[in-house]
C-alpha cells in the first residue's frame, strides 16, 4: 500500500481518513493516486484508490464531506495508463457483470482520470491489470463450466433405426457444437477442452 506516498502534502490526512471509513470488513486498502492539484483548478481533486475488492472514487464536496463511487473488479473490462510530463492519466472501461459469465457485461461505461501523481498512478495500474486479468480467467472458467453444464444436458434419443428420434435433438446439439465453437474461436477453452465437449455432446 502506498500510505507513505504523499503523506508530506498537506490536506490528505482526511480524504485517507474518510476512505478508510468506507472500507468494508476483509477489504485491504492496496494503493491511492491523487489528482495533481493543477489539472483541478476548476473542480476538487480526486482521489482513487484500489482495494481488494474494488476501485473506489473519492472526491470532496464544495461544502465538505465526500462523494464516494466505486466499480467492482468484476465489472472491469479495460484499463489504460498514459503517462506525460506532468503527470499520468487512468483510462477504465467497465460495465455490469450478469450472473451468467456466457451473457457478458451490459453498459459499458468509460471513465477517465487525469493528471494523477505518476508513482500512485502507475500503482493503481497495476492492481487494475492484476485484478483484470484474474478476472478474465475466472470469467472462462465459469463460461466453461455453463457450457459443459449445457452439453451434459442434452437429451438426444435414439429411434428403432437408431437415428436421432426428431430435429428438435438434432437442433440443440448442433447449436451447442456452435457454442463450443465460439468459445475455441474465442481462445476461452484450448482444442481439447473443445474435443471433450464435442465428443460428449456427440455421444449423447
Amino acid at each position: 500500500m502506498n500510505d507513505a506516498v504523499g503523506m508530506t502534502e498537506p490536506g490528505l490526512e482526511k480524504p485517507l481518513e474518510h476512505l478508510r471509513s468506507v472500507l468494508i470488513p476483509a477489504e485491504t486498502l492496496e494503493a491511492w493516486a491523487i489528482q495533481r492539484r493543477i489539472f483541478a483548478l476548476s473542480h476538487r481533486r480526486i482521489l482513487i484508490a484500489a482495494t481488494s475488492g474494488r476501485l473506489i472514487r473519492l472526491t470532496r464536496k464544495l461544502l465538505g464531506g465526500f462523494d464516494v463511487s466505486d466499480i467492482r473488479w468484476q465489472d472491469l473490462e479495460e484499463v489504460t495508463l498514459r503517462v506525460g510530463m506532468l503527470g499520468a492519466d487512468l483510462m477504465l472501461r467497465a460495465g455490469r457483470a450478469t450472473d451468467l459469465a456466457s451473457q457478458g457485461t451490459q453498459g459499458s461505461q468509460r471513465l477517465e482520470f487525469e493528471g494523477l501523481r505518476k508513482d500512485q498512478a502507475q500503482a493503481v495500474y497495476r492492481i487494475c491489470q492484476a485484478q483484470d486479468q484474474a478476472w478474465r480467467e475466472k470469467r472462462r472458467v465459469r463460461e466453461l463450466e455453463e457450457l459443459r453444464a449445457r452439453s451434459g444436458g442434452i437429451q438426444v434419443s435414439s429411434g428403432p433405426s437408431g437415428y436421432p428420434a426428431g430435429p428438435a435433438g438434432q437442433s440443440d446439439a448442433v447449436r451447442r457444437l456452435q457454442e463450443a465453437k465460439q468459445m475455441l474461436d474465442g481462445k476461452l477453452i484450448t482444442d481439447a477442452e473443445y474435443e471433450a465437449i464435442k465428443a460428449k455432446i456427440v455421444s449423447s
